[in-house]
């Protein structure tokens, strides 16, 4: 499966940094809580017990702890042989598997690291709540989803809270082309959409191609550091 490479640059650490830690960016109901970062599992993170053959802990009771909104992150800290599927298909869902969902509801998160490595690193994922309603989340690790069925998925519900911050609202413009020189044909414009929605999804959406790298360990400290 090709990889999709997504350069993070100063500017875009600040806006996510923003959206998390300027809780009055875009703000449409005061009253509502602030921002937050959810460190997904707790001080357990997000992990496979492969001796047990469970999770770290009951995800599904670890949010029922927690009350999600719009612009909020979470937090999976885990290691680079755990991906995580984002859904908001039940399906998809209850099926533990991504495979066959071609659609536009089903993204997948990773650090960069290689997955199939019998040398996992830790590394840290940043999934924004960008969709209200129904979020679905589960470990693709394993075959025919047995991490997944084995307890590594749970599901939430976004409220709306503030609302979306202006950071998470819009996908970035398309990248600047120079225009070709007049008399001669422009080329096929640069195939943007893939990198687009990753920056504003976070992940890479199936049907689109491709694995993409959301961010990883070095960001998703500055990203925790700043919003303690």
């Amino acid at each position: 499966m090709a990889r999709l490479a997504v350069t993070v640059t100063a500017a875009l650490l600040a806006v996510i940094i923003s959206a998390v830690s300027s809780p009055t960016t875009a703000a449409t109901d005061n009253t509502a809580p602030p921002y937050a970062n959810h460190t997904v599992g707790g001080a357990a993170g997000w992990f496979f017990n492969a001796s047990s053959n469970t999770s770290a802990v009951n995800f599904s009771d670890w949010a029922a702890t927690q009350s999600f909104f719009l612009g909020d992150y979470l937090i999976f800290k885990t290691s680079t042989a755990l991906p995580v599927i984002q859904t908001y298909n039940a399906t998809t869902y209850a099926r533990c598997n991504a495979d066959d969902d071609d659609g536009d509801e089903t993204f997948v998160y990773d650090d960069g690291g290689d997955a199939a490595s019998a040398d996992a690193l830790p590394a840290v994922i940043l999934v924004p709540l960008t969709i209200e309603g129904d979020n679905y989340y589960f470990s693709s690790a394993g075959d025919d989803g047995f991490q997944c069925s084995r307890g590594m998925r749970f599901h939430i519900v976004v409220q709306h809270g503030r609302g979306l911050p202006a950071s998470l609202s819009y996908p970035p413009p398309p990248p600047y082309t120079e225009p070709p020189p007049p008399g001669t044909t422009a080329p096929p414009g640069p195939e943007t959409t893939a990198q687009q929605e990753s920056f504003h999804n976070g992940g890479e959406k199936r049907g689109v191609g491709g694995w993409v790298t959301f961010l990883g360990s070095f960001l998703g400290a500055l990203l925790l550091m700043v919003s303690l």
